[in-house]
């Protein structure tokens, strides 16, 4: 079970070379992620874009590198979508371009990556003090998830929570509140999400809930609250109730706390790497580094 990315990376070196389809690659920060991960035998890459621009980002040898040349933004990221589906690489990255420009090529219906599941976000944290990845979800693709929508979400997070090595993930329903309240919708969620699990509707995995954020990764707040089951100060995959709850935590911790995360989004074919552009060389690193044990899983 990997407890931080430097297990997760250890993880990925382990696994067949996978190859990263970098769309509009013609940015610095994710042109050292590659050169990294080709270095640290993570992952190699095609990089599709304006080639000059490419050239110019950075002053790293790019005779590695296949590069697809490509100036126009819009066509440049359907050609590296188009790549990954038809079975050139393994993994999609997303480079210098607006992230609905980057979703609306995954979403192609000719030669984008749809499956007919549900596309959810996975960010993967390292927090100094913790003894363990958490993996929060959703807080970067779907907004205001029905109970429908959360059935989805969690089955896309424990996959992902399966490929990093933990066999049976436990799944927080996080709420403002550890009981149900009809007035506080995700409340009822977390309880009709227990009772699903309760019932076997869920496989591989344990779900409790509604807890709040203190009783699910914090053994002594559950015991001092007199909460029993596993799940409580023990908790894996955290699932928030909406975006705004769930990219506030996560945009507190990133910028207040000692972290490292990974972003991938899942649901799709294949693992799309989905950063911010703000997003520094280490977390694209990561990413690619999850991306990577997480398409290993599926075909190693």
């Amino acid at each position: 079970m990997s407890k931080s990315f430097e297990e997760l990376i250890s993880k990925a070196n382990q696994k067949t070379l996978k190859k990263v389809s970098v769309s509009n690659a013609q940015d610095e920060p994710v042109l050292q992620a590659v050169k990294a991960a080709k270095e640290q035998n993570i992952a190699t890459a095609i990089l599709v874009g304006d080639e000059a621009k490419i050239a110019a980002s950075i002053d790293m040898d790019l005779t590695d590198f296949e590069i697809i040349n490509e100036p126009d933004t819009e066509a440049a990221a359907l050609k590296a979508v188009e790549l990954v589906h038809n079975g050139k690489a393994d993994i999609l990255l997303k480079g210098l371009l607006e992230t609905k420009t980057f979703l609306k090529s995954v979403l192609n219906k000719e030669v984008g990556l749809r499956t007919g599941k549900m596309l959810s976000h996975v960010c993967v944290f390292e927090i100094e003090g913790i003894n363990r990845l958490l993996f929060f979800t959703d807080v970067a693709f779907n907004t205001y998830p029905t109970l429908a929508d959360k059935v989805n979400i969690i089955n896309n997070a424990v996959e992902v929570a399966h490929a990093c090595g933990i066999e049976c993930p436990k799944v927080a329903p996080l709420c403002a509140v550890e009981t149900v309240n009809p007035k506080m919708q995700p409340t009822v969620d977390a309880d009709n999400l227990t009772k699903m699990y309760e019932g076997g509707d869920f496989k591989g995995c344990q779900i409790y809930g509604p807890l709040s954020m203190d009783l699910a990764i914090d053994p002594e707040a559950a015991v001092h609250k007199g909460v029993t089951n596993p799940v409580a100060g023990h908790a894996d995959i955290l699932l928030f109730p909406n975006i705004d709850a769930g990219n506030i935590t996560y945009k507190i911790l990133v910028r207040t706390a000692k972290v490292k995360i990974g972003n991938v989004l899942v649901g799709t074919s294949a693992p799309v790497v989905l950063t911010s552009r703000s997003d520094d060389f280490q977390t694209k690193l990561n990413s690619i580094a999850l991306a990577t044990v997480i398409a290993g899983s599926i075909t190693d």
